[in-house]
């Protein structure tokens, strides 16, 4: 188990625009070639937006987007015709496939943040996709078979244990609150990255929310 704490993240963004941005893998002028990815996550990014901040349209390719709103709405518009506001609880998908250009802005009152993972699809090409899960429940694994990938999002109590999924690589990446992992504590903006867990669980020590990442194969392409 390899713990990584949030201010060990990159640096990023614009603060002056009031875009703040922190990476968890090597990421643009932050290159470290040995923190490229873990499975199919190619980049993890906690991003805050001030009302009125953004990115500007911007190109994709040969990636699936995830984004998780911890707080805040986020407004999203692609090359293909969407326009949609993310809350919340939603879970947002963009399969950038062989290219496409989207905008995403903070338009409301309040500050914004949002969990944006990159991850590698199996095979290059194909036609984008768009879709928004509203309000996933904690037993609904969000699957992402481009990428051989399953999203669990849990929400524990203080004291309630949740395991981890048995599969070859596991992230799990803190929202919220503080969790027992093993012998370490992780709080807001810490992940870990497991390989092969066995009977391995999680316990709330406050009130938690959390993403737990499973990827099945080491690599997309």
């Amino acid at each position: 188990m390899d713990v990584r704490r949030a201010d060990e993240r990159y640096p990023g963004g614009d603060p002056a625009a009031g875009i703040e941005s922190w990476h968890a893998f090597s990421f643009g002028p932050h290159y470290d070639p040995d923190n490229l990815r873990f499975g199919a996550m190619i980049a993890c990014n906690e991003e805050r937006l001030e009302p009125g901040a953004g990115f500007d349209e911007h190109p994709h390719s040969h990636t699936e987007i995830v984004t998780w709103v911890t707080e805040g709405e986020l407004t999203h518009r692609d090359s293909t015709g969407h326009e949609t506001v993310v809350h919340p609880g939603d879970v947002q998908r963009l399969s950038a496939a062989a290219g496409v250009r989207h905008v995403e802005r903070n338009e409301g009152a309040t500050p914004l943040t949002f969990i944006q993972t990159w991850l590698a699809p199996l095979t290059l090409g194909g036609t984008p996709s768009y879709e928004t899960v509203r309000g996933i429940a904690d037993a609904t694994p969000y699957a992402i078979p481009e990428a051989a990938t399953l999203l669990h999002v849990r929400r524990l109590q203080a004291g309630e244990r949740t395991a981890l999924p048995d599969a070859p690589f596991v992230y799990v990446h803190v929202v919220r609150g503080e969790l027992r992992l093993g012998p370490e504590k992780l709080f807001p903006g810490d992940a870990a990255r497991i390989t092969a867990p066995t009977n391995m669980e999680a316990t709330g020590v406050t009130a938690t929310e959390l993403l737990l990442w499973e990827f099945s194969s080491p690599s997309g392409v």
